[in-house]
């Protein structure tokens, strides 16, 4: 393919292989495209053409785009040179917690919808709340593991007694899931209650007395999302629906 002088035109190497096709390589690909570039895709087709290649150029990894005489890199690289947003391994991140509870209150509108017919009735509180728990359990669920480890560095109650850090994300999910069916409060509301007093004591203790700077385990053992406002939230819902539900149940039966 001729030289592009405008610099238009990219070249990029990228494994492309019967058993593995470079997910780097096609995202590379997609970006140098919706940047107006035309793309010389030239694939490695082996894993000895790619080491072959790598030593050549002296990169530990492809894909590697190249524009005009210029080595750009890897896809990172990539995003860098364009200006976009790399992110760091150890990068806070509120995301995670946005797209919980944004999913979490746009379920308790379709539910109360679905149920009532509107969407504003006290139930689509009640279930956003008890929906968000459930989300917020499963993150902790998918690697009790890790989950229990971060959680460690600040639960006042796991740290005397370990296997709490194990029980808590199975007693938050317990809670939501009755509080979503709206039965069993007197077992939904005790478990709520004790895990989101212990919580909020715990989070509060480490973030503002003694101003430790920790990751939250609310959403999991990967989390990066710092430890404070959005931990202290999540014990502070759990703990106004143990109170609430009951009163409810007595107002209304």
């Amino acid at each position: 393919m001729p030289l592009d002088q405008s610099g238009r035109i990219a070249t990029l190497y990228r494994m492309v292989m019967p058993d593995h096709l470079c997910p780097y390589g096609m995202k590379s690909k997609d970006l140098l495209e919706r940047k107006g570039f035309i793309v010389d895709d030239r694939h490695l087709a082996t894993h000895e053409e790619t080491e072959k290649f790598k030593q050549k150029h002296g990169v530990d990894t492809t894909p590697q785009t190249f524009i005009g005489e210029q080595r750009i890199g890897g896809y990172d690289d990539l995003r860098e040179h364009f200006g976009k947003h790399v992110k760091d391994e150890s990068e806070t991140s509120y995301k995670p917690v946005i797209a919980i509870f944004s999913v979490a209150f746009l379920m308790a509108l379709a539910f109360s919808w679905y149920a009532f017919g509107t969407v504003l009735t006290i139930r689509t509180l009640e279930w956003f709340i008890a929906i968000s728990m459930c989300i917020l359990a499963v993150q902790k669920l998918q690697d009790v593991e890790s989950f229990s480890t971060m959680f460690l560095n600040y639960d006042l109650l796991a740290r005397r007694w370990v296997r709490y850090g194990y029980l808590y994300p199975f007693g938050e999910a317990l809670a939501g899931i009755l509080m979503v069916a709206g039965t069993l409060i007197w077992v939904a509301a005790p478990v709520a209650l004790f895990i989101g007093t212990v919580g909020a004591v715990s989070v509060f203790k480490a973030v503002y007395i003694d101003n430790r700077e920790l990751k939250c385990a609310c959403v999991g053992g990967s989390s990066r999302v710092p430890l404070g406002f959005v931990s202290l939230t999540e014990n502070v819902m759990m703990m106004a629906m143990a109170v609430w539900m009951p009163i409810r149940m007595v107002w209304l039966g």
